[in-house]
């Protein structure tokens, strides 16, 4: 083994995290929109017809698939599939870091500004139901609420315990996972949404 060429691999081949190469790899784009001199960020209500998540509110976004060619380029192809916004009119502010959901996913979100009178027109109603803005003034003065989840291990019924020490009496370690909301009338942003969102708000303060 030659440590000089190892030395070069480990600073050429640097991944997010250990998986990031095998995890579900999505991106999303956080839309800023002006209305009456003011920035808002506008939000997506998924359609009520959508077999995953109907209802739920979001960013436009989704799967990295094989053929984007960057995270950039998938956030920018379901913002068009989405809200048939042309990726030449959507310009692009900068990128968040990643969130690592899990150590199987992993979501690289994106700042841009899109045209609010073209995107109230133009969205995909066959996955969009509605779409809506929190103006960032207002956002910037909400306090998010938090709820804790309690996440515990629960291995398949063919996990090896007999090569584990303690066998099926292993004291798997339980987590807690953060879930934010925010309220806005008769909206409620939470979930992997909120969670952006709420990373993106304090950036900007």
């Amino acid at each position: 083994m030659n440590l000089d060429h190892l030395n070069q691999q480990l600073n050429e081949n640097k991944s997010l995290f250990i998986g990031e190469e095998t995890a579900f790899r999505a991106a999303v784009l956080i839309p800023l929109v002006e209305l009456d001199e003011e920035w808002h960020v506008l939000f997506e209500v998924r359609s009520l017809t959508m077999r995953k998540q109907p209802g739920d509110i979001s960013f436009p976004g989704g799967r990295i698939d094989a053929t984007d060619a960057s995270p950039m380029a998938a956030a920018l192809r379901e913002t068009n599939e989405e809200l048939g916004v042309d990726p030449k009119m959507i310009t692009m502010i900068g990128q968040l870091s990643p969130y690592v959901a899990s150590p199987s996913f992993v979501v690289y979100p994106f700042v841009a500004t899109i045209d609010y009178d073209q995107t109230i027109h133009s969205y995909n109603k066959d996955e969009v139901e509605e779409v809506f803005t929190i103006p960032v003034e207002w956002l910037l003065n909400y306090e998010p609420y938090m709820h804790l989840v309690s996440v515990q291990p629960a291995p398949s019924s063919t996990f090896p315990f007999e090569k584990i020490m303690n066998g099926d009496q292993y004291q798997w370690r339980a987590h807690s996972m953060e879930e934010w909301f925010f309220e806005y009338g008769k909206y409620t942003v939470w979930g992997l949404t909120a969670r952006i969102l709420k990373h993106f708000i304090e950036i900007i303060k």
